[in-house]
Order: structure tokens, then C-alpha cells, then sequence
């Protein structure tokens, strides 16, 4: 049994077409200085009609796999986050199985919202530590643009598409030291999507009233995030004997621009040592983490030795905070 997991390898992928704010003053009321400000997202990534998230996602494991110089035979298991798969049954997981052929890999979906990476890691952590798998391939990915109404510019700016992947193997020391998980369904009727569930199953009204449709209270939403995320870092940190003043570099959910800064505040973390690429991709849901954390590592921001904070909230409500001494 491994002493510890930790990350091997990254990877991500993002769609070819790039949907600027401009764009999007041309089908809608807005103008690209209020997205700007209230948001800061510049561009984003959209997928074309006959992309579906194991799409995505296929790529992303496949750089991930690359990165870490592991063949899809030894993944063990396959964990995708997603609030978006190809279809309510097979998994998505199980799709991108086949795709790579990890045929010696369980597979199933996680769906945790924005929120869905760091959830899958705490997972994949835990299969390795009670061994019940070596090495776990963690896939966040979604094509939010198919699940957009865009006529509601509440919602239609914010969400696009993209994917992450991470193989997180049993390692002898440091890597995932710590995660924090939280959630309140209480709030789960500030983000949501009515229909195509048991509960609202799909017909043409449905169909017709977009209600398979991401439905979103921006205000409520904004006022538990930056809160959330301070406090779910705080006990991540305490969890592995660290303060806050230890983190390195904190690679955040990039949902709000504004949330990041008023989350980074509140835990004294200067803005310099936070990443930042909310302004090209918008808010991709489970694929925010991985992607970031895959540019991270990649455009050299993060090192060896560094202690790294990952932190994200989404619908559910949920929360979670991962602390990884990052020794790749």
C-alpha cells in the first residue's frame, strides 16, 4: 500500500473556436466592458455541434497519460467529473475508457459541478491509500455551451467549454498532503438545470421553454462562493499542519474574476501568486482545475517543492480545497 498519492502527470484541451465578448454583443444585450468588469472574461472556447465531452476529454487523459509516461493499460481506475456527458448512461468515464483503450480501468462519473475535480482527486486519494487502485486517471471536462440559453446573458457569458486530466498515482512521500470537501443543498436552487432529469424529464415543453438550461442566481451565488472558498483552504491546510502563509501558489476555480480576488484577500494570498486564465476560457466547470493547473505547471508557475492550493465551489452548493506538495 502507497504512503501517499500524488500528481505524475497533466493534461488539458480546449476547442479551437474562440467566442469573444464582441461576438456576443452581436446576438445579445451586452457590451464587452460589462463582462469585462463584472466578470473578467475576454474570450472563451466553444466546441462545434458534433462535439460531445468525451470528445474532450479523450484528449486531455490522452496528454495527461503522455505527461506521466503511463500507458492507458496501467490506469486503474477512470474518474470524470462532468455536469455535461455524452449521455445520462454509459458514464462518460466509460466512453473515454474505450477511447484510450484502459480496458484494466473501472470507470464511472462524478458529478460535483464546479466543484468536480477536486472531489474526483479526494477520490482517487482515497482508492490509492486503502489500495484498491496504483494509479487513477481524473478527468474534468464539459461542453457548458449546449447547456446555455442564449438569450439569458446572465448565464450565456460565463460558461464554455474545455478539459483537464491529471494521473494521479501512490507515490512514497508528500504529493495530495490534504483535502477539504463541503456541500449544502440547501442551496442547491441557486444553480441548476429544471429539466431532463426524473424530476422534470424531457418533453417539447420542456423543449420549448429552454429549461434544459442552466438557471443561475448570480448575487447568491457570489455571496457564499468567496466565503467558501477561504474557509474550506483554511481546513485543508490545518488538515496537513500548514497555515495559509505556507501556500506557494493557489490555482483557484475560475468562475468570477471578482470571487478570485475577494477569495485571495480574505486568505492573504496576493493576487501574484494566484493563476489566472479566466479572461481566455470563462467558467468551464469540472475542466476550470485541471486546466489551470495544466497551464500552471506547463508555463512554469509551478515548481517542485511548492506548496500548491486548489479550491473551487459550484452548484450543489458545494465547496472543496485540495493542498499538494507538488514534487512531479
Amino acid at each position: 500500500m502507497s504512503r501517499s498519492a500524488g500528481i505524475i502527470g497533466t493534461g488539458s484541451f480546449l476547442p479551437e473556436k474562440i467566442v469573444t465578448n464582441y461576438d456576443l454583443e452581436k446576438i445579445m444585450d451586452t457590451h464587452n466592458d460589462w463582462i469585462v468588469e463584472r466578470t473578467g472574461i475576454q474570450r472563451r472556447r466553444i466546441a462545434e455541434k458534433d462535439v460531445a465531452a468525451s470528445d474532450l476529454g479523450v484528449k486531455a487523459a490522452t496528454a495527461a497519460l503522455e505527461d506521466a509516461e503511463v500507458r492507458a493499460e496501467d490506469i486503474d481506475l477512470i474518474i470524470t467529473a462532468t455536469l455535461s456527458p455524452d449521455m445520462n448512461f454509459p458514464s462518460t468515464a466509460c466512453i473515454i475508457q474505450e477511447k484510450i483503450g484502459a480496458f484494466n480501468a473501472a470507470a464511472f462519473d462524478l458529478e460535483a459541478a464546479c466543484t468536480g475535480f477536486i472531489y474526483a482527486l479526494t477520490t482517487a486519494k482515497a482508492f490509492i491509500l486503502s489500495g484498491q487502485a496504483q494509479k487513477v486517471l481524473v478527468v474534468g471536462v464539459e461542453v457548458l455551451s449546449k447547456l446555455i440559453n442564449w438569450e439569458d446573458r446572465k448565464t450565456a457569458v460565463l460558461f464554455a467549454d474545455g478539459a483537464g486530466a491529471a494521473v494521479v498515482s501512490g507515490i512514497e512521500e508528500a504529493g495530495i498532503m490534504s483535502t477539504a470537501l463541503g456541500a449544502d443543498g440547501k442551496g442547491g436552487k441557486f444553480l441548476y438545470m429544471p429539466a431532463g432529469g426524473s424530476r422534470m424529464p424531457a418533453t417539447r415543453e420542456t423543449v420549448d421553454n429552454k429549461l434544459h438550461s442552466i438557471v443561475m442566481d448570480g448575487s447568491e451565488v457570489f455571496k457564499f462562493a468567496a466565503r467558501k472558498m477561504a474557509e474550506v483552504s483554511e481546513i485543508a491546510v490545518r488538515k496537513c499542519g500548514m497555515t495559509l502563509n505556507e501556500i506557494d501558489y493557489m490555482v483557484p476555480h475560475q468562475a468570477n474574476i471578482r470571487i478570485i480576488q475577494n477569495a485571495a484577500k480574505r486568505m492573504s494570498i496576493p493576487m501574484e501568486r494566484v493563476y489566472l486564465n479566466i479572461q481566455e476560457y470563462g467558467n468551464m466547470s469540472a475542466a476550470s482545475v485541471p486546466v489551470a493547473l495544466d497551464e500552471a505547471v506547463k508555463k512554469g508557475y509551478v515548481r517542485n517543492g511548492d506548496n500548491l492550493l486548489l479550491v473551487g465551489f459550484g452548484a450543489g452548493l458545494t465547496w472543496g480545497a485540495a493542498v499538494i506538495k507538488w514534487n512531479k
